[in-house]
């Protein structure tokens, strides 16, 4: 077993593919703590209130992450092969399975916001406060679905510029929108929370007319247009449903257990519930690297096995993990690190605050074993088609053991904050130790057939 691959042109590649990446992730985590922060200013309810609305959302995301990525398993392999039809037929199945969840998300938002928030939280100022942010956000759900997997479909193709110039463009519209509406500037009425999810639809029209746009009307590399959204697509559906689909049902089941686990932390206050947020900001602010290295990752392998490189691919795996341990313990310290400056910028109680220094230390703790985590799950067990297995270890450790251990600790044995968190994030260190196993057995290496 090599565990350094000695090819610097894999390097080289890494990094121009998971660097772009990584900048749009730090852009678009700086667009919600810049969100967190204008909020905080107007107390920990408006901040809650925008944090639990916005979990519908993160569940719809979660939805339309695995929609893309799960297409971007078979669009990197066709991509390989120069299978242009069959890549075209592959995205034009995940558009019409995002149209038709995306339909579902925004009935539910406009019929029932209430009840939505009631899912997160029974505090009725919070719920009250969020179904404001509901009324001006509708429109996002099919906006964000349409332009984040036609980011990952680009992605996947090598295309990774026009993603980040569009998401810095966004950044500073967002920024703005926010700054104006929620505290009524420049002759804006003040909004508040309403304010917050205005900024957010015009940011994600921008983002819609840009990423979309340009990939129906202006990319030549797979010239997809309008016309292809009605083709016919039996030939590639088995592949399809055997590969794409179960990377849908676990992020899926990921999404659902992030709901579940909002609303454990949502009926422990909204102290914890402002702590939390605060928490995850941060987290996926030093862990950007990682799903950048996750993103390349999943795309190099598809690559390569799609050139018919089966031993090279197996080589990178190793890498891969290797890099993923070591961007996992430098995460971990520098959340050790930044943790009290970070903290320091939200008007919060002592309380809150408290919680917040404990979610802190266990994120340093989780992080480790996350960054190998996804580096295998989200990157080269699933580009090598694997789907069927990690959606098995989502569904066992997830729902299995994570959730009902978390309410254990939150609920029945009322432990600390730390143990909590420990407890309803435990999944990330099994599957780590679970993957590494996969990876070494050389079983995750799925084929996938032309159809030229």
């Amino acid at each position: 077993m090599q565990i350094f691959v000695k090819d610097k042109s894999f390097y080289r590649k890494v990094v121009m593919i998971a660097l772009p990446i990584t900048l749009q992730s730090l852009i678009t985590i700086g667009v919600n703590m810049m969100d967190n922060i204008m909020l905080g200013k107007l107390g920990e309810v408006a901040m809650s209130a925008a944090s639990q609305a916005n979990q519908i959302f993160s569940l719809f995301q979660i939805f339309c992450m695995g929609m893309g990525m799960g297409a971007s398993v078979l669009t990197a392999r066709y991509y390989g092969m120069k299978d242009i039809p069959s890549l075209k037929k592959t995205i034009t199945i995940m558009y019409r399975l995002l149209l038709s969840l995306g339909a579902v998300f925004t009935i539910a938002a406009i019929v029932a916001p209430g009840f939505l928030m009631s899912l997160y939280t029974n505090e009725p100022d919070v719920i009250a406060e969020g179904i404001r942010y509901y009324r001006w956000s509708i429109p996002c759900f099919l906006l964000l679905g349409l332009s984040l997997t036609t980011t990952i479909v680009l992605r996947s193709i090598g295309k990774v510029k026009i993603p980040l110039y569009t998401s810095i463009g966004a950044f500073f519209i967002n920024v703005g929108a926010n700054y104006t509406f929620i505290f009524g500037h420049f002759g804006a009425p003040a909004m508040g929370v309403a304010g917050a999810a205005l900024g957010t639809l015009i940011s994600r029209i921008f983002e819609f007319a840009i990423i979309c746009g340009y990939f129906w009307f202006v990319d030549k590399t797979v010239a997809y247009r309008v016309k292809d959204f009605f083709c016919k697509c039996g030939d590639i559906l088995r592949d399809y449903i055997r590969i794409s689909i179960p990377v849908l049902v676990s992020d899926g089941l990921l999404g659902l257990g992030n709901t579940a686990v909002a609303m454990v932390y949502g009926r422990l206050g909204s102290s914890f519930v402002s702590a939390n947020s605060i928490a995850a900001v941060t987290m996926q602010l030093s862990t950007v690297v990682i799903q950048g290295m996750s993103n390349a990752s999943s795309i190099i392998t598809g690559h390569t096995l799609g050139e018919g490189k089966v031993k090279e691919a197996q080589d990178q795996g190793y890498t891969f993990l290797a890099m993923g341990a070591i961007f996992g313990l430098f995460a971990a310290v520098l959340i050790l690190f930044i943790a009290d400056p970070i903290i320091s910028f939200y008007n919060i109680t002592q309380e809150t605050r408290e919680i917040a220094f404990q979610l802190m230390d266990a994120v340093a703790v989780i992080v480790f074993f996350q960054a190998m985590n996804s580096i295998l799950t989200k990157g080269v067990l699933r580009g090598g088609g694997d789907t069927k297995f990690l959606m098995v270890a989502d569904i066992l450790f997830l729902w299995v053991v994570s959730i009902p251990l978390g309410c254990l600790a939150g609920f029945v044995w009322k432990l600390p904050a730390f143990w909590i968190y420990i407890c309803i994030r435990i999944d990330q260190i099994i599957k780590a130790v679970w993957c590494i196993g996969r990876l070494k057995s050389g079983k995750w290496i799925k084929k996938i057939d032309a159809h030229l």
